[in-house]
């Protein structure tokens, strides 16, 4: 009879690597069995609202301003491009990334209307920056909130304020 030592180093290595591996495999499908290179990745956004405009900045790294489509409507952003592969072949062995790339899209709700005839955009650095400007209609809109005894819902309605009574509307901060 053969004596066998519990060596517990030799099998939290074997575990890792059995881990590793059952890691790779589910980073390499997507859900529906795609493989990773036509999963496409979802870039961060941030969005500041002013009374006057809207910015929105979004992370893009590695993307080149010609592999963009920025489209405006009254209401929403939508951004479509694409993250061309770097990856070249080497023959001196594997070659690993992380990176996502293939296209994408993302479309970003606003949270008012917005001129989009004229929105500025700069292209810096990775990070698409649009400065949107909010339409007049949303500049001047007062809500009348209307406040009954004892209820805490209570109904707004929306008013417009002729153009010599919008310097006294309370501004919003």
């Amino acid at each position: 009879m053969a004596i066998v030592r519990f060596n517990p180093f030799r099998e939290m290595e074997t575990m890792q690597r059995q881990m590793n591996r059952l890691f790779d495999e589910v980073m390499s499908y997507g859900t529906t069995g795609e493989s990773s290179e036509s999963i496409s990745f979802v870039p961060a956004a941030e969005i500041q609202d002013s009374p006057d405009a809207i910015k929105l900045r979004m992370e893009l790294p590695g993307i080149e301003p010609n592999d963009l489509d920025v489209q405006v409507s009254a209401e929403a952003v939508s951004v479509r491009g694409e993250r061309k592969s770097e990856i070249k072949s080497d023959d001196r062995g594997i070659h690993r990334s992380e990176f996502r790339y293939g296209s994408f899209q993302r479309v970003i709700p606003l949270p008012s209307r917005v001129q989009n005839q004229q929105v500025q955009a700069e292209f810096k650095n990775g990070v698409l920056c649009l400065t949107l400007p909010k339409a007049e209609e949303e500049k001047n809109r007062v809500v009348k909130v209307n406040l009954m005894n004892g209820q805490t819902n209570g109904h707004s309605e929306s008013l417009e304020l002729p153009q010599d009574q919008q310097s006294q509307a309370p501004q919003a901060s």
